[in-house]
């Protein structure tokens, strides 16, 4: 029986990031309709880490909005962190909480994290072209001190931005320097309160994605993420004839998923099992 690792994403906090990610509707600096919180109580990601538990999820990702952790917000994420493995411990912990220091994610590390996830997004050369308050070189730094604090990585990034081939290709080349235990592929969706004004991927130029991150990532578990529904439509349980491993499950962080038990209950008919265990 095959065997497909599920995640759930956590929206531990929202929307009024000081950044200017030209991609992401929780930038103050756009007009975007979302919801928006400061931090959802323990109780209410404890509730949330139950129902993925529930649905199969193996990883469960606790995000919060905001260019980079602070002290403040370390120790709220790692309380979060002792309170979900101490009442779901099956749930292989992934933090999602920007740039970070060292000792910072060491911290994480010890309240339980196993990964820690921040995507490079795209490729050096054309970062600068969808934000300006923060650096590419600043996010592969957080990378490298994610494997130096012990805790596993997952990174990786959005395509359909305006981005080249080339670009896509050294995305692809930067990914495979840091050796991530996983890789999310998100594909991009038009808001309109957002600057980029791209059309939507094509299906075959998104499974043409896949298969070229699954053959720049050896031995990478190649997640899909955001974008799955809007852009497959149909298709998009193809994803694994094309050596996908992972997906992410129900919400993503401001836009609907599918519905988790027909997610399920399709994987279930192709003959799945999911993972219980990250290695």
């Amino acid at each position: 029986m095959k065997t497909i690792m599920l995640c759930a994403i956590c929206s531990v906090s929202s929307g009024n990031c000081s950044e200017d990610c030209a991609y992401c509707t929780q930038s103050a600096k756009i007009d975007a309709s979302i919801e928006k919180y400061k931090i959802k109580t323990v109780e209410q990601v404890v509730t949330e880490a139950k129902m993925a538990a529930a649905n199969h999820a193996l990883g469960f990702c606790l995000v919060t909005s905001g260019a980079r952790l602070n002290d403040k917000k370390t120790e709220e994420i790692a309380r979060i962190a002792r309170a979900v493995s101490k009442e779901v411990p099956q749930l292989m912990l992934i933090a999602c909480n920007g740039m970070a220091s060292l000792d910072q994610l060491k911290e994480l590390k010890n309240a339980g994290v196993f990964s820690y996830n921040h995507n490079l997004e795209t490729s050096r050369e054309f970062f600068p072209k969808i934000c300006s308050t923060h650096s590419w070189d600043e996010r592969w730094q957080t990378n490298l001190y994610a494997k130096e604090a012990g805790l596993e990585l997952c990174t990786g990034g959005i395509y359909g931005i305006g981005e080249s081939q080339e670009d896509r290709t050294s995305f692809r080349k930067s990914l495979c320097e840091l050796k991530p235990f996983s890789s999310p592929i998100n594909f991009f969706i038009q808001n309109e309160a957002l600057k980029i004004k791209q059309p939507r991927l094509s299906v075959e130029e998104a499974l043409k994605i896949v298969d070229d991150t699954v053959k720049a990532l050896p031995g990478v578990r190649i997640m899909i993420a955001g974008g799955r529904e809007a852009v497959l439509g149909d298709r998009q349980y193809e994803i694994f004839d094309h050596g996908v491993s992972a997906v992410v499950i129900g919400d993503y962080l401001t836009t609907k998923g599918e519905v988790a038990s027909r997610d399920i209950e399709k994987f279930k008919k192709m003959g799945f099992s999911f993972a219980t265990k990250c290695h």
